[in-house]
Formats: structure tokens, C-alpha cells, sequence
């Protein structure tokens, strides 16, 4: 029986990485999100208790890839064959570890070997990504992860789909995930590559005052001891924040960008010379998210105020006449554009 997992809104301090994944919640196109900082700050904890706050998800019964019912043209070969297997079933949003020490084989999938012994047989077996379809893969210490498994994420991360071509199999079928990685910076940087992937990047770090570690660590043992008691507890919160989720994934469409949002995130990204048009894209969608989240009609400068730091700042340029660091020189420049 899997263990419980500790409640989200119960999570102490570390705002940005709860705005972060939740945002990522609401709009799974963000493109996932990064966590960096120490040991013991909380990350594995916040991806699993977002992933248990979130609403069942409508499945197709029997379908090894999690296949939305109601979305016929991203239906797997055999939802497409068999269009009876497509009825609605309830099931808990996916989340898939993926360990540093994962073969090929075990991420993208491969043939099943016990099948093909025993019944002569050429059958797939899916792996992490197709377990992960609608859902979320979470990497930790991402920063160390393998150099051919960051060129497979990367591949189907920017399709949207897993292909397989091996052992005379060929196998398509869906695999759309929010990517949540996470990591300590002093063990190793992240290929830039794979850094530009991630939609939000977030920066944490173990509290350095007295009352929030005391609460932190009160919280904890207090969920150790007596895990269903806790979660009791923080229902109402758990219940609150649930709720906003599923109204902001309703109302998102809805929400306007004016031209005067596009204007700044445009001005904001050229002041601080990011590569690209990426940086744009994903201010601009995270701030409707965070706006939908608000309960906003449209983006303006507050939200792009808030998530500006979180989606441009791994996509600065090292300044070596400026050791500040990117989050800070984001602030600035949002400072000297929108004010304080």
C-alpha cells in the first residue's frame, strides 16, 4: 500500500516552488519545472503532494498509456483499433520516478522477452514514458543523469510522443508529461540543452531563521507520528487549494493576454538579453496560469512581476561583470520596467 504523502498545504516556506508547481498543474505546456538548491529543503515531498492534490484523471479503461478518452486523435494504436477500449475510467494523475541509474530500455520501453520466450510473440513492454503520459516525471539529481538518456527526454519532450524502432518492433504512442527535475548545484551543472527545457526554474534553500525551521521540523514529526491524524488536520487547506486548481483549469482558456502584457514580457526579455523567443513564450504562459490561479480575467504586470524570475532566470547569459545572481538581476530588471 503506497505510503501517504504529506500534505501540500502543509508545506512550509519555499513559496516559489509551490507557485511553481502549481502553475505547471494548471498548464502542463509551461514546460516543466527545476528545482535546484540543498538537500532536505523539501523537493521530492512538494512533487509528490502536488500530484496527490490533483483530481483523478479521466482515462481510458485498460490503456498501458493513460490515454484521454475524449481526445481521439492522441489515442495509442490500440485505443485506435479497439475504440470500445475508450471508455472513461477514473485514475490518480501518474507520478514516475526515474532513477539515475535507468537502461534505454527501461525509459523508452522494449520488447517483452517473457512473451516472445514462451509464445513466440513480438509484444511491447512500456516503460517510465509511457507510465508518465498525462502525468508527471520526476528526476531527481537530474543534474547527474546519464548523456543519451537527457538526448531521449529531449527528443520526446519536444514531440510529445515515444517511438520505437528495435528488435523488428515499431512502436508509436503518446508521451506528454510535465518534466519536474531536481537537484543540488554543487554536484554538477545541468546540460543547457536539457536546462533550456524546463519552463520555470526555482532556487531553494534551508531557512535560515529560527521559527520556520522549528515549524518545519514540528510539522514533520508530527505527520511521522500519525500521518492520517495530519492529514486530517489540513483536509480543509488540501480541500481549498484543490479547488482552485480545477477552477483555474477551467478558466484558463478565458484568460486575456493584451498586447500591453506581450509588450512588457518582450521589453523585460530584451533588457535582460535572453536567447531566443522561449523566454517570452513561457513568461507569457505562466502568467496566464498565475492569473487563472488569482482568479484574474487577464495578465498584467502583477503576475509577470511574480513568475519573471522563475522563467527567465536559468536563461541568462553569465555576466562576468555582474556576480549577482540571475534571479536578482531578473528582480532588478522587473523593478526598473514595472517599478517596485
Amino acid at each position: 500500500m503506497p505510503r501517504t504523502p504529506f500534505p501540500f498545504a502543509a508545506i512550509v516556506g519555499q513559496d516559489d516552488m509551490k507557485m511553481a508547481l502549481l502553475i505547471a498543474a494548471v498548464d502542463t505546456g509551461v514546460g516543466g519545472v527545476l528545482v535546484f538548491g540543498d538537500r532536505g529543503t523539501g523537493k521530492s515531498t512538494a512533487v509528490r503532494a502536488l500530484a496527490a492534490l490533483l483530481p483523478p484523471l479521466k482515462v481510458a479503461g485498460g490503456c498501458r498509456y493513460n490515454c484521454d478518452p475524449s481526445a481521439s486523435g492522441e489515442w495509442c494504436v490500440d485505443c485506435r483499433a479497439r475504440p470500445q477500449r475508450a471508455r472513461s475510467v477514473a485514475a490518480p494523475v501518474p507520478v514516475v520516478d526515474l532513477p539515475l541509474g535507468a537502461t534505454e530500455d527501461r525509459v523508452v520501453g522494449a520488447l517483452d522477452l517473457e512473451r516472445a520466450l514462451t509464445l513466440g510473440v513480438k509484444s511491447f513492454e512500456p516503460g517510465l514514458l509511457a507510465r508518465a503520459n498525462r502525468g508527471f516525471l520526476y528526476i531527481d539529481e537530474v543534474n547527474l543523469l546519464e548523456d543519451h538518456i537527457v538526448d531521449l527526454l529531449l527528443d520526446v519532450a519536444a514531440s510529445g510522443e515515444n517511438v520505437v524502432e528495435r528488435e523488428g518492433l515499431s512502436v508509436r504512442h503518446p508521451a506528454r508529461f510535465v518534466l519536474i527535475g531536481s537537484g543540488n548545484p554543487e554536484e554538477g551543472e545541468l546540460r543547457p540543452q536539457l536546462l533550456d527545457r524546463f519552463g520555470l526554474a526555482v532556487q531553494v534553500a534551508t531557512p535560515d531563521d529560527l521559527p520556520t525551521r522549528v515549524e518545519v521540523v514540528r510539522r514533520r514529526d508530527s505527520f511521522e507520528r500519525d500521518p492520517d491524524a495530519f492529514c486530517e488536520i489540513w483536509k480543509p487547506q488540501q480541500d481549498r487549494i484543490r479547488r482552485q486548481i480545477v477552477r483555474a483549469q477551467a478558466r484558463i482558456a478565458a484568460v486575456a493576454v493584451p498586447d500591453a502584457a506581450l509588450e512588457q514580457a518582450a521589453r523585460l526579455c530584451m533588457q535582460l538579453g535572453t536567447d531566443g523567443l522561449r523566454g517570452e513564450l513561457t513568461l507569457v504562459r505562466a502568467g496566464r496560469a498565475l492569473a487563472a490561479l488569482d482568479g484574474a480575467d487577464r495578465v498584467g504586470d502583477p503576475q509577470l512581476r511574480r513568475v519573471a524570475p522563475l522563467a527567465l532566470g536559468h536563461r541568462l547569459r553569465r555576466n562576468p561583470l555582474d556576480e549577482s545572481m540571475s534571479t536578482t538581476r531578473v528582480s532588478r530588471a522587473v523593478a526598473e520596467l514595472m517599478g517596485t
